[in-house]
């Protein structure tokens, strides 16, 4: 855990500060991914992180199920003695952002990454890259953001598809291929 005071001081280290926004197409996982990281911080108890949407603080986000406003929470992280780095180099503020997928709310996407240093792309495993999948990529894009993807809901594939390895794999890749080819253009 830091401090305060351990906080303000990573935040003048410009380096050790990074801005990523979570984007994706609705549902495809944005909100359920950030719980699942605050879990592993630490700031919410892991048997409610799935249950527990607590970047869609709005009481109309809440009835919907879906992220109408783009909102960011600070996380801390400490790299271990694998980084040679000077010791007091080794902590980072991460600000995530969690975007809507809903194109509806393309402009809080816009917003979202107009203060980000990357993009945590989540795609389904199962539904794929979607329309809006390929719009907030653009957008990322657009705004010369670096992407990463995350292909999310992978047990899917064996749970409901009752897919075979070969069968997940090839399922993956095209997801790699698809990102790939939008990113290429």
């Amino acid at each position: 855990n830091f401090t305060i005071q351990q906080l303000r001081e990573i935040m003048n280290k410009r380096n050790n500060l990074r801005n990523t926004c979570v984007i994706a197409h609705v549902d495809h996982g944005k909100s359920t991914l950030m719980a699942s990281l605050f879990s592993e911080a630490g700031i919410i108890v892991g048997t409610k992180a799935e249950a527990t949407r607590l970047t869609d603080i709005r009481d109309d986000e809440q009835q919907r199920c879906i992220t109408i406003k783009s909102t960011c929470v600070s996380l801390c992280y400490e790299l271990k003695n694998k980084v040679r780095r000077p010791a007091e180099e080794n902590a980072f503020l991460i600000n995530l952002v969690d975007s809507p997928g809903h194109i509806d709310f393309s402009s809080e996407v816009t917003a979202a990454l107009r203060i980000s240093d990357g993009a945590l792309v989540v795609v389904d495993s199962v539904e794929g890259v979607c329309v809006q999948t390929e719009t907030v990529l653009r957008q990322a894009l657009n705004e010369s953001i670096k992407p990463v993807l995350m292909v999310n809901k992978m047990d899917r594939q064996i749970l409901e598809l009752q897919l075979d390895p070969d069968e997940c794999f090839q399922s993956f890749w095209k997801i790699i291929e698809t990102v790939n080819a939008i990113i290429a253009t």
